[in-house]
Parts: structure tokens; C-alpha cells; sequence
């Protein structure tokens, strides 16, 4: 980074996450060798209003700032709000509806009713005539005249964007190819997706949806970024504007313009890659993070130092994206998370969310039901007078947590108030073990030979119940839990990956072709690490064939060892391999086959000292006083501390509360706390 920053005129790397309720900025000064973090409340529908007052308040000038790393969820609440553009569809005759058809699948799995409204409504999706097979043969030309006809009536619909999806153009793009320079001489702006651009893989509706929830998002996310970075050059902003990916990589925000919906979960990714930096850096390669901010916990897992990635995502029902992201799982259960009984008189907390506005009972602004925050409040564990990060409160009021509580929970359950709260937190806590398990038991992982590393404004609050739910024998909080994603935007690799199918036996692979495919991916890739126009230390490539035996359905990634390993031989040891460790042996006699080609190349930023996040100084464990919490349905006297003043290697011994801005951690009786050199906070029994 050192060369674009002397570059750009500015010695500072800024990670901006915007959140619902916060947006939070970490701040590097490379040339001083220091970190800060800033928190300012967010803008809801106005993201870059946020954006740009955290940015005020990083420097002077924004001309003193070399790099901004952007983890955005404009794409995915666009998404998840139905607050798209409106976007119309070419395809091929006969099959306008694959996007509403899907995989036959329902809301809720064993429901009888549901429903479902795709993205683009029927009238908007046109046919044309054309056709390619399978084998990639063209059956019949595109009729270009149709396509400049259908195009025009989408643009009097009103169609800010367009998306061509042809079928089989994984085998053949040339229909749709020339389809699309034909609507790119007519359309007015530049919002026209190619469903083989953006995914040349084989299955039609996951190609058909990805490639529509881009086109839709184009307009929407680029011209957010669009807005964003001119405010930035008018402050004298003259650096590198990168965005997070899904993957947990970074691109240039022309990239991120063309391909918004890589950008889903952006947010969330960013954090998971801190997470993954820090917990290496601390000695602890395996690590299961969990984010709890104020709608949602989202839990994901790091083995042997690397998240792992999925292939795909479904954003909500139906609204599926195929491109290669941190798998992530998501619960309803944040700090506004609402707590009620149902008509069974069993409690239940979220999904629904009190959000940021209006918030939890106790911030005062109208909601008066409970949610898990006033739970917290009520029993000790966030003092109601300290003001919440970021400005957006002076202090709280316990009095309103109470209220909610007792007639909406306690009243109904016939409970005193205080065992009240503390049900809401024991069915939170519950639920948010039982997304751990998720992402390790499930999957063949033994929680206990992992780390549990809570971030999000919320986490640090439940992580010593995280660690008895499930059985996690050390639990890492880091410095700034509050701004992980952010400081994730600052340490992501600049990342792009690719896809091709082959869908061809192995025996019958024609292994020259392939390299030279390899080689070409490589090329796309680089090209477009160069146009971000930042220095690498060092760039990598990850390339992993999809396949599985003759006659199954679901395919194995299988990794190997670059392009050298691309030889007949060398492919069939790597998947015999690959498949003998998911499912515990091989299937002798059965044929082969390989499904898709996936390449990636990583530019790999220069990685800054973590000790630059450690206590200066000796610091001091001087207590702040004692604060009164309810445990386990007795009070216990916890000491209060500073916890960004304590000094490495600090001990501190539960109960106890320690505040910071972003973040209060409760550490329960009968565990304790030790600062690392790193300035986490490593949980441990006592």
C-alpha cells in the first residue's frame, strides 16, 4: 500500500462498514504506525450522508487519506427491500419463466402455502428466437431485429436495466453476445447485464437469477458509489475508492458498478476476514466468529486460518445468488431483536427487530416492547448512563426496559421482572448456540478444538454464555469488536474469481484446452487486479475443478495445486482425495466427471503490524467502581473497568464489566480475562 498511498498524497487506509445503525471507520496511519476507530450513527436511505460525516471526522482534508475499503449493504438491502430498479429481461422463446419457476421449492419446507414474486414480473420478461444446444452448437441465429424490437418495449415499460440470458450460453455465448451489443447500440445508460458475462456456469435458473439481481442492482449500487466517490473528489479526495466483496476480497469500485451483486454480504464478510488476521496473529488458526449487531447473528467459520467459501447464497426466498462467498449464517437474534410470548405461552426472541429507529424500549423513541438491549440493561450489564457509541445517545433508560419487560414477558409468564430478562437472554443465547453448531457440528467440526471470536456492538456481551453453550474453552474478543468489519475492509486481499463449465468425463478431458482455459481466466483476472490501480506484495492463484462420479447430482470442489497439477493423473488423485475425506471413501469403477472450472487470483495487500491495536504505554487496571448485575438469579457486585486502559497482560477475574465505546464485554463469574499483545481480550474458566 506504501506506493499507491505516496501516490495518492495521503498516508492514511480507511475501512468504512455502514451499518443499520452505526457506521464505523478504521483508521491507519501508516506513516505514524497508529490506528483509531470512529462511530457515527447512520443515515438510513441517505448511506453516503453516513459515509461522508465519518469521513469528516478521520482528517482535516480528505486529501490526507490514501485508500478508503468500502464494506457496503446497499445491494443487499436493496435486495432484501425489493427496492431494485426496475428491470426487464431478454430471453430465449419458451423460457421467460425460469426465474419464477426456480427448483420447486417452498417459503417454509413443510408448509402447504407460500408465495413468491420475482424480482422481474412476466410482462417484463421477453422472448426472442435463438437457440443453442448443449454440445454449444447454435440451432438457430439470434434474430437481432426481434431483440432491437423487445428491448425498445422494455425501454417504454420503463426499464431502467436490462439483463440477456440465453440458455446453454455456458457452452456457447455467441447469440448472446452479439444480443447484447445490439441492446448496448439502443440503451441509453450503461445497465446491461449478459447472464454468460456474469456467470458461464451450467444450471439455467441459477444463472438466470444471479444475472438479473445484477442488472437490477446496477443502477442502485452504482450510483451509489457513483455519488460517493465524486463527494470524496470534491473534498480532496484523490486515492483509490475499493469495495468488499462477498468473498471477503476487495475491487475497484468500477468493478463493483458492473458486478453489484458480488457485493452481497459485503459487510459481514469484512469481519469474518478480521477475524481470520487477528485470530492467526493471536495463535489460534481455528475460529468461529459470530457478529451480533442490532437486527441479526451471523456465525461463520475459519479453519486452519482460511473462511470457508460457498458457491452460493440465497439472499431471501428465491432471490438466489451464484457467485463464491463466505458461508455465513444468519439468525434473527441481535440486540433489537424482540422478545414475546406466544399464544403456546412459550417466549420467543426475533426475528423480528426493533432495528435502529425506533430502537429498543430503552433508547426512548417509541417502540414499548423488550428486546435482548433491554434485557442487558435491566440486569447490569450495559450501564444505563454511559452514552452508546457514536453519539446517537446520551444514556438510556432502564426505567423503559423495565416497563417493556414486565407487562409483555414477565406478566404473561408469571415471572418477576429480573428472571424475566434474564429468560429473554437464556432463549437469545439458545438460539445463537445452536448457529454455532450450525456452522461447526454440522459440518463435521469439534467446537471445542475452536476459538470463539464474538464481534458486532453485541457480541462481547454473550460470549462467556457462547463459551458454556457449546463448550468453546477460550473465547477472543478483539480490541475493537464494535469496528471489525471495518478494520476487515483495511486487511481484505483484492480478489477475483472466475468460472467456466467443461461438464465433460475425465477420461475424455482434454487437458492441453484446459490449461490454456486456465490461462485465459488468469489474464481476465489480472486485468482486472490492474485497473484497481493499487500495489500487491505478492499475487496467488486458487485454482479447484467442480466434479462428481458419473450418475450424482451435487458436485465436489476440489482444489489443486495450481496450474501445474493439471494433468489427467494428477486431477483424478486430488478429487479420489477430496472425496475420501468428505465422505470417507471412493467409489472404485465409476466414472468421472468434471463440471466446472473455478480460478481465482489474489492480489495480496501489504498486511500491517495487529501489535499497532495493542495498549501504549503501561495503561492501568485501576477499577472504574462496582455495577450491580443479575446473574443466574442472584445479584453479584462486578468490578468495572476501562478495558481499552488495561495494559497486555492484564488479569482480570469475573465478575466483572469492561466499557469501551463500541462495546461492553460481561465476563461472568468464574472466568477471567487476559490482554494479549495484540490487545484482545482472551476469555479462559479461571
Amino acid at each position: 500500500m506504501t506506493a499507491a498511498n505516496q501516490k495518492a498524497g495521503g498516508a492514511l487506509v480507511v475501512g468504512v462498514d455502514v451499518g443499520g445503525t452505526f457506521t464505523d471507520l478504521f483508521v491507519l496511519d501508516e506513516a505514524k504506525g497508529t490506528a483509531r476507530i470512529v462511530k457515527v450513527p447512520s443515515t438510513r436511505g441517505e448511506e453516503a450522508r453516513g459515509f461522508m460525516n465519518g469521513v469528516a471526522r478521520v482528517a482535516d482534508s480528505a486529501a490526507a487519506i490514501a485508500t478508503i475499503v468500502h464494506g457496503t449493504t446497499v445491494g443487499t438491502n436493496a435486495l432484501l427491500e425489493r427496492k431494485v430498479a426496475k428491470t426487464g429481461i431478454l430471453t430465449t422463446r419458451g423460457f421467460r419463466d425460469v426465474l419464477e419457476m426456480r427448483r420447486r421449492d417452498r417459503p417454509q419446507t413443510w408448509g402447504l402455502r407460500g408465495s413468491f414474486v420475482p424480482v422481474v414480473p412476466r410482462r417484463l420478461r421477453r422472448e426472442v428466437d435463438e437457440r443453442v444446444l448443449a454440445d454449444g452448437s447454435i440451432h438457430t441465429p439470434v434474430d437481432l431485429a426481434q431483440v432491437r424490437e423487445e428491448a425498445r418495449a422494455l425501454l417504454a415499460e420503463g426499464c431502467e436495466a436490462i439483463c440477456v440470458f440465453f440458455i446453454n450460453t455456458y457452452a456457447n455465448p455467441e447469440n448472446e453476445r452479439l444480443a447484447v451489443a445490439a441492446v448496448r447500440e439502443l440503451w441509453p445508460n450503461a445497465h446491461v447485464t449478459s447472464a454468460a458475462e456474469v456467470l458461464p456456469e451450467i444450471r439455467e435458473f441459477e444463472r438466470c437469477s444471479t444475472a438479473t439481481l445484477n442488472a437490477a442492482l446496477q443502477p442502485v449500487v452504482g450510483n451509489y458509489l457513483e455519488r460517493l466517490e465524486s463527494d470524496l473528489r470534491g473534498q480532496g479526495f484523490s486515492g483509490e475508492l475499493l469495495v468488499v466483496q462477498s468473498n471477503g476480497g476487495v475491487m475497484s469500485r468500477a468493478t463493483a458498478g458492473e458486478l453489484p451483486v458480488r457485493t452481497a454480504l459485503s459487510g459481514p464478510a469484512a469481519g469474518v476476514i478480521a477475524c481470520a488476521e487477528i485470530a492467526r496473529a493471536a495463535g489460534f488458526p481455528n475460529a468461529i466468529t459470530g457478529d451480533m449487531g442490532g437486527t441479526s447473528f451471523d456465525v461463520s467459520l475459519i479453519a486452519n486460518g482460511e473462511a470457508a467459501l460457498a458457491a452460493q447464497t440465497a439472499i431471501d426466498f428465491g432471490m438466489v445468488i451464484r457467485s463464491p462467498m463466505i458461508q455465513i449464517e444468519t439468525i434473527g437474534a441481535g440486540g433489537g431483536s424482540i422478545a414475546s410470548v406466544d399464544a403456546s405461552g412459550m417466549l420467543q426472541v426475533g426475528p423480528e427487530s426493533a432495528g435502529s429507529v425506533p430502537g429498543p424500549a430503552c433508547y426512548g423513541r417509541g417502540n414499548l416492547r423488550p428486546t435482548v438491549t433491554d434485557a442487558n440493561v435491566l440486569l447490569g450489564r450495559i450501564a444505563a448512563d454511559r452514552p452508546l457509541g457514536g453519539g446517537l445517545l446520551a444514556a438510556l433508560d432502564a426505567g423503559k426496559a423495565r416497563e417493556a419487560i414486565e407487562t409483555h414477558v414477565a406478566k404473561p409468564l408469571g415471572l418477576d421482572v429480573h428472571a424475566a430478562a434474564e429468560a429473554i437472554l437464556t432463549v437469545a443465547n439458545a438460539r445463537m448456540a445452536g448457529a454455532i453448531r450450525l456452522v461447526s457440528i454440522e459440518r463435521g467440526h469439534d467446537p471445542r478444538r475452536f476459538a470463539y471470536m464474538p464481534f458486532g456492538g453485541g457480541g462481547a456481551l454473550h460470549v462467556c454464555a457462547m463459551m458454556r453453550e457449546v463448550g468453546v474453552a477460550i473465547g477472543i474478543v478483539p480490541r475493537y469488536p464494535g469496528v471489525t468489519s471495518a478494520l476487515g475492509c483495511v486487511i481484505a486481499d483484492m480478489r477475483h474469481d472466475a468460472v467456466q463449465t467443461l461438464n465433460r468425463p475425465l477420461d475424455d478431458l482434454d487437458v492441453e484446452a484446459l490449461r490454456q482455459r486456465v490461462a485465459e481466466l488468469a489474464e481476465g483476472c489480472q486485468q482486472r487486479l490492474d485497473s484497481a490501480g493499487v500495489r500487491f506484495e505478492q499475487v496467488r492463484e486458487v485454482v479447484a475443478l467442480d466434479m462428481l462420479y458419473a450418475g450424482q447430482t451435487h458436485t465436489l470442489p476440489v482444489p489443486l495445486a495450481g496450474a501445474e497439477a493439471l494433468t489427467r493423473e494428477g486431477i483424478r488423485g486430488a478429487f479420489e482425495a477430496a472425496y475420501a475425506v468428505a465422505f470417507g471413501r471412493v467409489l472404485e469403477g465409476i466414472g468421472i466427471r468434471v463440471m466446472n472450472l473455478r480460478y481465482a487470483r489474489i492480489g495480496v495487500r501489504p498486511k500491517f503490524d495487529l501489535t499497532v491495536l495493542a495498549p501504549e504505554g503501561e495503561g492501568s487496571v485501576a477499577p472504574l467502581g462496582t455495577q450491580r448485575v443479575f446473574h443466574q438469579g442472584r445479584w453479584h457486585e462486578a468490578v468495572r473497568y476501562a478495558r481499552l486502559a488495561l495494559p497486555v497482560g492484564a488479569r482480570i477475574e469475573g465478575p466483572a464489566i469492561l466499557e469501551q465505546a463500541d462495546t461492553t464485554v460481561w465476563l461472568e463469574p468464574g472466568l477471567q480475562a487476559e490482554v494479549d499483545a495484540f490487545g484482545n481480550l482472551l476469555v479462559r474458566l479461571a
